[in-house]
C-alpha cells in the first residue's frame, strides 16, 4: 500500500534551519515526482517545491527560492526538503506527496498520494 511519512519538523527561531524527510513505500518510487506543500492556519495549501523523478527537473515557488532545496534519494526511498533563512510566514504543516506524472509539478490535482504532514513553527 502506498505510504509517505514526513518527520523533521519542529520549533526553530527565525533565520534557522529545518531539515523536512519524506520516506516513501509501496509504489516504485524514482518514477515518481514529489511534491512539498504547506498549510497554514487559515490559509490555503500551497505548493512550495518539487522534483521531477527520472528527470530530475526542479521548481520552487517564489517566496521559497534561495531558502529552500529540495531534493532525492532514489536509493532510500526518500526526499528531503531542506530550509534555511526560515521566517515567521513560513510555519505550516508540510506535506509531502508524489505524483505519477514525473515531471516536477505544483498542481495538487496531479498528487496521487499524500503524507500526513509535519508541523514546521518559526518563532522566537
Amino acid at each position: 500500500q502506498p505510504q509517505l511519512v514526513e518527520s523533521g519538523g519542529g520549533l526553530v527561531q527565525p533565520g534557522g534551519s529545518l531539515r523536512l524527510f519524506c520516506a516513501a513505500s509501496g509504489f516504485t518510487f524514482d518514477y515518481y515526482a514529489i511534491g512539498w506543500f504547506r498549510q497554514a492556519p487559515g490559509k490555503e495549501r500551497e505548493g512550495v517545491s518539487s522534483i521531477g523523478g527520472s528527470s530530475g527537473s526542479i521548481i520552487y515557488a517564489d517566496s521559497v527560492k534561495g531558502r529552500f532545496t529540495i531534493s532525492r534519494d532514489n536509493t532510500k526511498n526518500t526526499a528531503y526538503l531542506q530550509m534555511n533563512s526560515l521566517k515567521p510566514e513560513d510555519t505550516a504543516v508540510y506535506y509531502c506527496a508524489a505524483s505519477v506524472v514525473a515531471t516536477a509539478t505544483m498542481t495538487e490535482v496531479l498528487y496521487d498520494y499524500w503524507g500526513q504532514g509535519t508541523q514546521v513553527t518559526v518563532s522566537s
